[in-house]
Order: structure tokens, then C-alpha cells, then sequence
């Protein structure tokens, strides 16, 4: 059995340097917050005194100046009547009601603010000839029946900017609300992928660990190399939880330290064949997931052999994929049970949380003298 270098022990990550403060996102300006509420009362207030002012001029007869001034000033009314329904709206927190009481509270201040604005309408004197519509063929209008007539025309206008604006708080919660879900599903991706990592990366200490006390006494030299290479695990083990994906060659190193500590404990019974296509090295994997199998391959089989066996490892890259095998001799009676460990479903779920349908994990059993665990991970980017 060929040795496998030991290595020296490399040096830590440098410290980030003190730099600039991170520009955080400022809170938004009320003008700009507000934006699109106010091009929408300027819009739809805007189009109400265009379509009363055209009507005066065209079926009234009545000067443009006479009709855009009168309509001007309701229509600022509107604006302004219509905002302080806003600010009572959001003050009372009306979206948070039923519909029901929405719905009540709809109609009671679009009829309030509808005999307000007729009131001061009639007390201006303004738009008066809508009393007199004679391009109609229509009689002039009662005083008591006009004032009926507009304080309707508002009630309606009113409730119809009621329904739309709690319409737009509805649609704008529902979005919040698909939002928060988003990001709340994004944490818990978060959280249980460094739960799984948690599980897995612990598991090849112990052996390492063991295997270095049994030297210390008898080949100091050697237990040394070993602390070094050990450090390296560890240093590994502790920083995948700030990365999902590694490259190959990054698994590959810390395999080849596992490795080694276990080539330590079980000399030339443990063989290592690799076959690692020079394009699969730079390619992206989850974190740990090699260093997993090969240990899982070294204590469920090799290990468990009177004269161990080749462990071989083959990683290359098949159209959008990287493809990974671990192929391991095991006993013909295995001391556990031939179902898939928890450490294989957890690896697999960390790959469909990772990538979706479009990473698998296989375990196939179907030699009973062999076990061959496949992965396949689609193409992606690995940041560092």
C-alpha cells in the first residue's frame, strides 16, 4: 500500500481586514413611499375632473374656464376628503377586520364623507348647472332633490375609492404574506441543512482520535503528522457550516487525511484506487458529502473484512452533472442491517434541499460482496 502524505499543517484563513461599513438599505423616504398612492389619487381625481369638465362644456354649454376651475376645486375636495379616510384606515387598522366589518365601515364613511362633500358642493355654489340640464330634455333639478342627486354622486365616488384602496391593502398583504412564507421556508431550508451537516460531520473523529492515542507512545514522529493531519479535519469540519458547496478537489484533500489516520489503524488492509477526471476537480459538491461515503464505506466494510479491501473513488463530469462513486467490498454478513443508514438519508435529503429532484444519492446492494453509494449533482457554481 502506497503512503499517503502527510502534509503540513496549513495556515488559518487571514483575518478580515477592517474596511468600509457595509451601506445598509435605508429606510424609504416617506415622499417615495407614497409615490405610487399619490399618482393614483392624482390619477383617478385627475380623471374625475376631466370627465365632469368635458360634460359641462360639451352637453351644458358652459366655458371651459367656468367648468375646469369648479371641477378643479371638487376634485381637490375629493382629494382631500378621500386622504383623510386613508389616514383613518390605516390609524384603525380596517384590514386587519372581517369582511363583514369592513364591508359596514365602508358604507358608513363613504355616506358621511358623501353628505360632506354634497353639503359644501351646494354651500359653493359650485357646478351649478347640473340643477339645469336642458341638453337632456330634463327639467331642472328640486333644490332638495338636487342636493339628494349630489350627495349620492359622492357617497358613490367615495365608495367606489374605498373598495379599490382596501382591494390594494388586501393584494399588497397577500403579497407580504407570500413573502414572509418565502423567507420563513428559506430559514428553515437554512436551518436544517446545518442540522444534517451537524450529524454528519462528527461522525469520523472518533476513529481519527483513537488511532492517534495508539501512537503517541510508540512512534512520537508519526503521531505527529497524524495531530497535523487531524487539525485539518477539524479545522474542515468546523467551517463547512458557512458553506454549502465545496469543490472535488476540496472534499478530495480532507478524504485523503481521513484517509490517512485510517491507514494508520488499519495498515495495508485499506487500498486506495482513484479514478478523478482532471475536469470533475474544480466542479461543486455539498460539503462533506465525499468525506461521508468514503467513511462510511471504510467502517461498514473494509474495516469489518479480516483482509480489508480496495476502496475506489471515481468522480468525472457526464453532461450537466458530476457524477461521484464509492465502491467499497463488504462482509457477506454484515453486522447491521442492509437498509440505508441515517447518515445516507440525511446526505440525501441535504442534496434534494440543495438542488431539487436533480441531485440523487444512491446505495446499491445488489453484489452482496460490494456496495457502490453513486451521487450525481448538477452542474452549479461554488462560491469561495
Amino acid at each position: 500500500m502506497s503512503t499517503l502524505p502527510t502534509g503540513t499543517l496549513p495556515s488559518p484563513p487571514p483575518a478580515l481586514a477592517p474596511g468600509p461599513a457595509v451601506a445598509t438599505a435605508a429606510p424609504r423616504s416617506w415622499a417615495r413611499a407614497l409615490a405610487p398612492y399619490w399618482l393614483c389619487q392624482a390619477g383617478g381625481w385627475g380623471g374625475y375632473w376631466l370627465v365632469n369638465g368635458w360634460a359641462a362644456v360639451t352637453y351644458d354649454g358652459v366655458a371651459w374656464g367656468r367648468a375646469a376651475l369648479d371641477d378643479a376645486l371638487l376634485a381637490l375636495l375629493g382629494i382631500g376628503l378621500s386622504h383623510a379616510l386613508r389616514r383613518h384606515i390605516r390609524r384603525h387598522n380596517w384590514q386587519r377586520l372581517s369582511i363583514a366589518a369592513r364591508i359596514a365601515r365602508a358604507l358608513a364613511a363613504s355616506a358621511a364623507l358623501g353628505l360632506g362633500a354634497g353639503l359644501v358642493n351646494l354651500a359653493l355654489g359650485l357646478t351649478p348647472w347640473q340643477a339645469d340640464l336642458p341638453a337632456l330634455g330634463l327639467p331642472a333639478l328640486a333644490p332638495g332633490l338636487r342636493a339628494a342627486v349630489l350627495i349620492a354622486n359622492w357617497a358613490t365616488l367615495f365608495l367606489v375609492w374605498t373598495t379599490l384602496y382596501l382591494g390594494v391593502l388586501g393584494v399588497r398583504a397577500r403579497h407580504a404574506a407570500e413573502r414572509r412564507s418565502a423567507e420563513l421556508a428559506q430559514a428553515l431550508q437554512a436551518a436544517e441543512l446545518r442540522f444534517l451537516k451537524s450529524q454528519l460531520n462528527p461522525h469520523f473523529l472518533f476513529n481519527a482520535l483513537n488511532a492517534v492515542r495508539a501512537l503517541i507512545a510508540d512512534e512520537p514522529a508519526r503521531a505527529q503528522g497524524a495531530v497535523t493531519q487531524l487539525a485539518r479535519i477539524l479545522r474542515y469540519a468546523l467551517t463547512s457550516g458557512q458553506r454549502d458547496l465545496v469543490t472535488l478537489d476540496e472534499e478530495l484533500a480532507i478524504t485523503d487525511d481521513y484517509l490517512a489516520l485510517e491507514a494508520l489503524r488499519l495498515g495495508e488492509r485499506l487500498r486506495i484506487e482513484r479514478r478523478i477526471a482532471p475536469e470533475a476537480r474544480g466542479l461543486a459538491l455539498p460539503v462533506m458529502v465525499l468525506q461521508f461515503l468514503v467513511e462510511n464505506a471504510v467502517k461498514h466494510g473494509i474495516a469489518e473484512l479480516p483482509d480489508g479491501g480496495t476502496l475506489r473513488i471515481e468522480a468525472r463530469q457526464a453532461g450537466d452533472a458530476l457524477v461521484l462513486e464509492v465502491e467499497n467490498p463488504r462482509p457477506a454478513t454484515p453486522r447491521e442491517s442492509e437498509h440505508e443508514s441515517v447518515g445516507i438519508a440525511n446526505a440525501r435529503t441535504r442534496l434534494e434541499l440543495l438542488f431539487g429532484a436533480g441531485a440523487t444519492l444512491t446505495l446499491d446492494l445488489a453484489d452482496p460482496a460490494r456496495a457502490l453509494a453513486r451521487v450525481r449533482v448538477p452542474l452549479a457554481p461554488c462560491a469561495r
